[in-house]
């Protein structure tokens, strides 16, 4: 019997060994499939290879180098790279679409829009792109395509597997995004910044166009089939007489008005069908006295039927905008527990400094939202609303207000000379209109949020947001043209930070925070600062946090990664706490928000690293991987 039991045991070894072998297989790769990683952007990746008690191992594992830096101005890179079945995708400064192995960094092909097919037109918000779209079919050997827009109004499909242009859709590849808008307005101003959504075979596209004085092409939202490019669908973010919202914009003051754009993108409820966006504001940013009212859709948070485009609702954040605090991300879609139930909700950061959570599918607000008076206006013909809406919870994450009390604090002659300014122009809270004496704006026309958006943590509720608490100064000029149809003959002295002698804030620090807010309960968490001024450590002054772009992304592995700061470093946060884990040098400014993902057992996390842009500090041309030492 022994010997049975022996002969047994060897002819099932080999079947035991395979059983442990398949236990011990390596995992499957887990993907970032979009900027926003899952269609709603929470910016969450359930990996945890990399977690709390092993983050500060973190290492370089490759660095790709774009060259662009040769013979050319550096320009940012705000590119989020996506990652499917171990290929990355991103976009240059020069708006190049390249492939890489996300294993190890070599390029496998690249597309250069300008070089084959040169601009145009003049590209908008200096031609930078934050990312591209996937779309396949579905089957495994089916049709693979990169949709990759750039900003001067050009929509590339190209063949995710070679780089080449895809010749069934629209114009051998190429859509043209101007061919349907008035031959006036085609040649200004116009262009997608953002990545474009998909949904099924519908690829949605938002833009950035002019907001400044003058005529501008419209910020419509459109949707165009995702094999041959045809226009499926389009929502008029400024109504036309007699569509919902006309009646909020008085006369004929919706004709050929900028602005009221998604810009930053979208958020996609794949199985109710439903496109979310945070729209801009109406142009001209800082005059409103030839758009009296509410000006729908401006500022507001939308939500369009992903078949038709129709409006299913919308709730706007900033009634008759004066300080260009568009909505400047999509909202998150995210699921909070609220009066014991489990909801399905939207969460929108706004540059004001405020969350605002709806009900996904009727767009009421979950926590009160309350109609404040705000000051009047005293420039001629202009209306400032009367009131503006304040969330009851969550508490707002930026400064709402600028005065003696909260000057800045980091030495005598920085407060003294803040001072002096201070009390040459207006201040006081948030939403002081502008004036021809000059206003203090606060939060500042970088936020509060920005296009960096939020990323949110559906184990805890959480929601993670950095923020700016730099002010700037709005000054109107009155030259003298009285054209109350159109402006109303004013301008701006320019966008000017309100800043001391030595060129920081003039507000008490910190200037750039990071927040973790409970969605759940509508309380903040947690706040910390966000980088530093290492000369300003040298000085004594603790961490001040700078003024950030780039979000950040959260993960199971306990784990907030971010770069975003002046100081030029990327940062791991304990998503429960605050507490700085790690930081590592960037060889350039991580003005872009990071993505992770695992390739062959190895999980990595990846930023782009192309300084430059509103910080100023100096251009690079780098997208760092980091993996664990060791692995």
């Amino acid at each position: 019997m022994r010997l049975v039991r022996i002969a047994l045991a060897l002819l099932l070894l080999p079947i035991l060994q395979t059983a442990v072998q398949a236990q011990v297989k390596k995992p499957a790769n887990v993907d970032w499939p979009r900027v926003g990683n899952d269609a709603g952007c929470m910016r969450y990746s359930p990996l945890d290879q990399i977690h709390r008690g092993n983050v500060a191992r973190l290492r370089p594992a490759w660095t790709y180098h774009t060259g662009e830096l040769n013979g050319r101005p550096g320009k940012t890179i705000e590119c989020t790279p996506i990652v499917v079945d171990g290929v990355m995708y991103i976009t240059t400064g020069y708006l190049r679409a390249v492939a890489l192995d996300a294993a190890t960094g070599r390029e496998l092909w690249q597309f250069d829009p300008l070089k084959v097919h040169p601009w145009k037109h003049r590209p908008m918000s200096g031609g930078v792109n934050r990312g591209v779209a996937y779309w396949s079919d579905g089957r495994p050997d089916g049709a693979r395509r990169i949709l990759h827009g750039t900003a001067d109004g050009r929509l590339f499909s190209l063949d995710a597997r070679t780089g080449r242009l895809d010749p069934a859709f629209a114009d051998e590849g190429i859509l043209d995004l101007r061919r349907h808008l008035d031959p006036r307005l085609a040649r200004l101003g116009y262009g997608p910044t953002s990545a474009p959504a998909v949904w099924k075979d519908t690829v949605v596209v938002g833009v950035s166009c002019d907001e400044g004085p003058g005529i501008a092409a419209p910020g419509d939202i459109r949707a165009f089939d995702v094999r041959t490019g045809k226009l499926a669908w389009e929502f008029r973010t400024v109504p036309r007489p007699g569509e919902y919202g006309s009646d909020t914009w008085k006369g004929e003051s919706w004709k050929d008005r900028g602005g009221a754009n998604a810009w930053g993108g979208f958020s996609v409820d794949l199985d109710r069908g439903i496109v979310f966006a945070g729209l801009g504001s109406a142009a001209f940013d800082f005059y409103g006295g030839d758009r009296h009212g509410a000006n729908l859709f401006a500022n507001c948070t939308i939500a369009l039927d992903a078949r038709t485009g129709r409006r299913i609702w919308h709730f706007q954040t900033l009634h008759h905008d004066l300080w260009d605090h568009d909505l400047p991300v999509y909202p998150n879609l995210v699921t909070v527990t609220h009066n014991g139930k489990r909801i399905a909700a939207v969460a929108q950061v706004t540059k004001t400094g405020f969350v605002f959570l709806f009900d996904r599918e009727t767009g009421k607000p979950l926590f009160d939202v309350i109609e404040r008076p705000v000051p009047a206006s005293d420039i001629a013909g202009e209306q400032a609303s009367a009131t503006q809406p304040f969330p009851v919870k969550p508490p707002p994450f930026a400064v709402q207000s600028l005065d003696e009390r909260n000057v800045t604090d980091i030495g005598p002659a920085n407060r003294a000379s803040a001072l002096a300014r201070l009390r040459q122009i207006r201040s006081g809270p948030a939403f002081n209109p502008p004036s021809l004496q000059g206003s203090v704006v606060i939060p500042g026309y970088h936020g509060g949020a920005t296009w960096s958006g939020a990323s949110f943590d559906p184990a805890t509720g959480r929601l993670y947001v950095n923020a700016n608490n730099v002010p700037n100064v709005i000054t109107l000029v009155d030259t003298g043209k009285k054209d109350p149809t159109r402006y109303g003959g004013y301008v701006t002295k320019g966008y000017e930070k309100f800043l001391d002698h030595e060129g920081y804030p003039a507000i008490r620090p910190p200037w750039g925070v990071l927040t973790a807010i409970d969605l759940n309960a509508g309380t903040i968490a947690w706040q910390v600062p966000l980088g530093e001024h290492p000369e300003l450590t040298a000085r004594g002054v603790p961490r001040t946090g700078t003024e950030t772009f780039g979000g950040s992304i959260v993960t199971a592995g306990g784990v907030v990664f971010i770069g975003g700061s002046k100081d030029e470093r990327f940062h791991a946060f304990d998503k429960d706490t605050g507490k700085l884990l790690w930081e590592h040098p960037l060889p350039a400014g991580g003005y872009a928000t990071p993505a992770t993902y695992l390739v062959g057992g190895r999980q990595f996390v990846v930023i782009a690293a192309g300084g430059a842009g509103k910080p100023g500090t100096k251009a690079g041309d780098a997208f760092v991987a980091f993996s664990l030492a060791g692995e």
